[in-house]
């Protein structure tokens, strides 16, 4: 039952996520790729870190134009939540459970634990941005606090493709769909329905 139910929540976030209309309750109907694909959000606080890091650029008093790229975090077979509030600062308010006012906002945020990353146009922004931003490790054997199994790497998919260079290296481009992964495969998603104005 508990199996069933945390698929089901997790198929319910990736739905709501990816943009989708929110699945039938009549399990047969699922798509198999998105059973594949979906994976429980994980338990305790290394799989929910705050945003603690320093804001990147200059922090400016209106979010002002962005574009979105998505960036989703595994490890250990569960999802990590990618926290919002990154490169922001408080006071914050909040609705929705979305950040809708932030004392100032800098090259890189996230509003809401979506893992959609809003980026200032002309930025040139990596992966290694986000993670010193969000107050997360990333290296080539290190994804926030989990290490990769000896003798491997996390891996990288961009746009649903392995990409083999350092984790740190990546950009965050107009809607890049990227996935980072420590531990079991699980197979990334290509794509990421965004919102309109990203």
């Amino acid at each position: 039952m508990t199996r069933w139910f945390s698929i089901a929540a997790a198929l319910v976030l990736l739905a709501s996520g990816c943009g989708s209309a929110p699945p039938s309750h009549d399990g047969a109907s699922i798509p198999p790729e998105l059973l594949r694909e979906a994976r429980p959000i994980g338990r305790g606080p290394r799989f929910h870190p705050p945003a603690r890091g320093p804001i990147l650029g200059a922090c400016e008093k209106r979010l002002g134009s962005r574009y979105g790229a998505h960036v989703e975090v595994f490890a250990q077979n569960r999802v990590v939540i990618v926290a919002s509030g990154i490169g922001t600062r408080p006071p914050r308010s909040y609705s929705a459970g979305r950040i809708s006012r932030a004392a100032c906002y800098g090259e890189l945020v996230t509003l809401e634990p979506t893992g959609v990353v809003l980026i200032r146009p002309g930025a040139r922004v990596t992966l290694s941005d986000l993670f010193r931003t969000w107050g997360q490790p990333l290296s080539p054997t290190r994804l926030a606090s989990f290490a990769a199994p000896r003798g491997r790497r996390v891996a990288v998919f961009i746009g649903g493709r392995r990409w083999s260079g350092d984790p740190t290296r990546a950009r965050l481009t107009r809607h890049a769909e990227i996935v980072l992964e420590v531990g079991p495969y699980v197979p990334p998603h290509r794509s990421y329905t965004f919102p309109p104005g990203t």
